[in-house]
């Protein structure tokens, strides 16, 4: 099965960048989006019921602002909108598919660097979104947790980390919010089967940055433990260009 999450940066522009055929030619199993800026009736979603895929919005009650999205082969056996928490599903931040034994989330954690406010707010989802998991797993164990974290993890996840030790996106209790993730049972995919390739998802629009390789790796899919026999590659596709991220990809066995 391979699943692949992609910060879109607003699906609309997208589309006039060749979203769908490179759709067409990947073919992946799931594609969990984020940042979707769009209501469900502004998507050209008969493109992708062409090739073949179920679709599922959660839109922001805001126009233009945040939204994911879940696009499967196969018919979810059951599609869960939002956390059930005002505060974040306002925003349209998440969204769940079970399809047999797995469960599939589309994240899109929030941006802290418009200022306290927002980083507190961020700090409150990550605690909320580890107990809304934990809760979760209770239910359904295996599980599959795709999306835009707004964090690069360790020193390796960023160009410059020194630079950026007081940004938001890697402060000190961000990154020790993913330890506490791991630590909890969930498998950072990608680093899990590439311990030691330094490969970003996300790179500012100004300065060059992609082109200079100036990045962060903030996009993640983890997984729990018990599906970490069944990780077979993990990559982020550099080279493709509809956004200022990248999509990454998951091979997993099930």
């Amino acid at each position: 099965m391979k699943i692949i999450s992609y910060n879109l940066n607003g699906i609309r522009a997208t589309f006039k960048k060749g979203l769908i055929d490179w759709l067409q030619q990947e073919e992946p199993d799931i594609l969990c989006v984020q940042e979707t800026k769009a209501q469900p009736d502004q998507i050209e979603t008969s493109e992708f019921e062409k090739l073949g895929y179920h679709h599922y919005w959660f839109s922001a009650q805001k126009r233009g602002y945040s939204g994911v999205g879940i696009l499967s082969k196969e018919k979810p056996d059951k599609v869960v909108y939002g956390m059930d928490m005002e505060q974040y599903d306002n925003e349209g931040r998440l969204l769940r598919v079970d399809i047999g034994d797995v469960s599939f989330v589309s994240a899109y954690h929030p941006s802290g660097t418009s200022g306290d406010e927002r980083q507190a707010f961020k700090m409150q989802w990550l605690d909320d979104f580890l107990n809304y998991v934990e809760n979760l797993r209770k239910e359904r164990p295996q599980l599959v947790l795709c999306g835009d974290y707004n964090i690069a993890h360790t020193e390796i996840d960023i160009y410059n980390p020194v630079g950026n030790k007081n940004n938001s996106g890697f402060l000190p209790e961000e990154r020790a919010w993913i330890d506490k993730l791991i630590a909890h049972g969930y498998c950072d995919s990608f680093r899990y089967l590439n311990p030691g390739k330094e490969k970003y998802s996300w790179w500012s629009y100004r300065y060059n940055a992609r082109r200079k390789n100036i990045g962060w790796r903030i996009d993640y899919q983890f997984v729990t433990e018990n599906l970490k026999p069944k990780l077979v590659a993990a990559d982020c596709l550099n080279e493709v260009y509809h956004s200022d991220h990248c999509p990454i990809v998951l091979e997993l066995d099930v």
